[in-house]
C-alpha cells in the first residue's frame, strides 16, 4: 500500500469540500486589521488637516519598524519551517513550507503586519496634534489629586521610591520600559508565525491595532503630560538612566513642535491612558484566550507587573492612567472579537 499522503483530488467529494473550507482564507479576521488601519488613518488625516499640520511618518519610524519586523517575520518563518520539518533535508523543508506557508497564509500575515504599522503611523499623528486640538487643556492637577486620594494623601511614586530604594530598581525598571519597543513587535511576530491557528493570531493583531486608536481617543479625552513633567521634583533624586534621556528628548520635541508644528518632529507626550499597560495586558489576556503554554503566560504576567511598576515609578503615568490602560485592553479585545468573528476561549496549556 502506498504511504504517500492523499492529495485533495484523491479525497472523496465531501472530504474535498471540507478540506477546501479548512484551507480557505478566513476573510473576516484577515480584513479586520485593515479596517482598523483605514479607520485610524482617516481619523488622523482629518485631525491633521483640521489643525493645518501635514500627515507624515515621523522620522520614517513606522516604515523602518515595518521593514525590520517584516525581515524578522521572514527569519522566524524559516525557523518555523526548520522546526516542523522532521528531517533537515531539502525535500522535507520544501514540503513543510508548502503545507505551512501557503500563499494565503503569507498574504494574511503580511497584511496584518502592514495594517498594524499603518495604524501605528496614524496613531503617532493623532497623538502629536492633541495639544493643537485641545490647546491649553491639561488634566495633570486633577489626575494627581485623584491619585493622592487613592493613596491616602501620599504620592505612589514617592512610596515606591522609598520602599525598594532607587539605585538598582531605577535601572531595572528603566530597562524594562525601554524594552517595550522590542516586546511589542516581537509578541506580534511570534504570534503570527508560530501559531497553529491563524485566526487566533489575527485576532491578537487586530486587538493590538485597536489599542492605537483607542489610546489616541483617550489622549483627547483627558490631555495630560504625566507626573515626570507635571511635578519633576518628585523624580529629581532618581539616578540617571536611559529613561531620563528619553524623557528630556520627548519634552524637547514637544516644545519644538508647539513652536513649529508644520516642520518640527511631531511631539509624543501623553499620559492618559497608558498604552504600555494596555498593550502588555492585551498580550497576556490573549495568551489565555488562545491557550498558549503555561510558561509563556507566566512570563507575560511578569512583564505586565513590571510595566505597571515602571510606568509609575519612573513618572510616565498616574495610577489612573494604568487603570485606563486596563479599560482600553478590555474594549480592544471586545472590538477585536466583533470585527474578526473569532471566539477565543481559554484552554488548558
Amino acid at each position: 500500500m502506498s504511504t504517500r499522503p492523499e492529495t485533495l483530488t484523491t479525497l472523496p467529494r465531501p472530504a474535498r469540500a471540507s478540506a477546501r473550507r479548512a484551507a480557505a482564507l478566513p476573510w473576516r479576521p484577515v480584513l479586520a486589521g485593515p479596517v482598523v488601519a483605514l479607520t485610524t488613518f482617516v481619523a488622523a488625516v482629518i485631525a491633521t488637516h483640521h489643525v493645518g499640520v501635514p500627515f507624515r511618518d515621523p522620522d520614517h519610524v513606522a516604515a523602518l519598524y515595518l521593514a525590520l519586523v517584516g525581515a524578522g517575520v521572514v527569519l522566524l518563518a524559516a525557523l518555523d519551517v526548520a522546526i516542523r520539518a522532521r528531517r533537515p533535508s531539502r525535500a522535507a523543508l520544501a514540503h513543510v513550507r508548502r503545507e505551512r506557508w501557503t500563499p494565503a497564509r503569507a498574504f494574511a500575515v503580511g497584511l496584518a503586519l502592514v495594517s498594524f504599522y499603518v495604524s501605528y503611523m496614524a496613531y503617532r499623528n493623532l497623538k502629536a496634534v492633541v495639544p493643537l486640538l485641545r490647546p491649553g487643556d491639561l488634566f495633570d492637577v486633577q489626575l494627581g489629586e485623584i491619585e493622592r486620594d487613592l493613596f491616602f494623601g501620599h504620592d505612589p511614586a514617592t512610596l515606591m521610591h522609598a520602599v525598594p530604594g532607587t539605585a538598582i530598581w531605577t535601572q531595572i525598571l528603566s530597562t524594562a520600559y525601554v524594552a517595550f519597543i522590542v516586546f511589542l513587535p516581537l509578541s506580534l511576530a511570534v504570534a503570527l508565525v508560530f501559531t497553529s491557528k491563524l485566526r487566533g493570531a489575527l485576532f491578537f493583531a487586530t486587538a493590538l491595532s485597536l489599542n492605537w486608536i483607542l489610546g489616541a481617543a483617550s489622549y483627547l479625552l483627558l490631555p495630560s503630560l504625566g507626573p515626570i513633567y507635571a511635578d519633576p521634583g518628585v523624580f529629581a533624586h532618581l539616578p540617571h538612566s536611559e529613561v531620563t534621556h528619553l524623557q528630556a528628548m520627548l519634552m524637547h520635541d514637544r516644545v519644538a513642535f508647539l513652536k513649529d508644528p508644520v516642520s518640527a518632529t511631531p511631539q509624543a507626550i501623553a499620559a492618559f491612558a497608558s498604552l504600555h499597560v494596555s498593550m502588555s495586558l492585551t498580550a497576556a489576556i490573549s495568551a489565555h484566550l488562545l491557550g498558549v503554554g503555561k510558561k509563556l503566560k507566566i512570563a507575560l504576567w511578569i512583564w505586565v507587573a513590571l510595566t505597571v511598576l515602571d510606568t509609575i515609578y519612573l513618572g510616565w503615568h498616574y495610577v489612573l492612567d494604568d487603570i485606563g490602560g486596563v479599560a482600553i485592553t478590555l474594549l480592544a479585545l471586545l472590538l477585536a472579537r466583533v470585527l474578526t468573528g473569532v471566539r477565543p476561549r481559554a484552554r488548558s496549556a
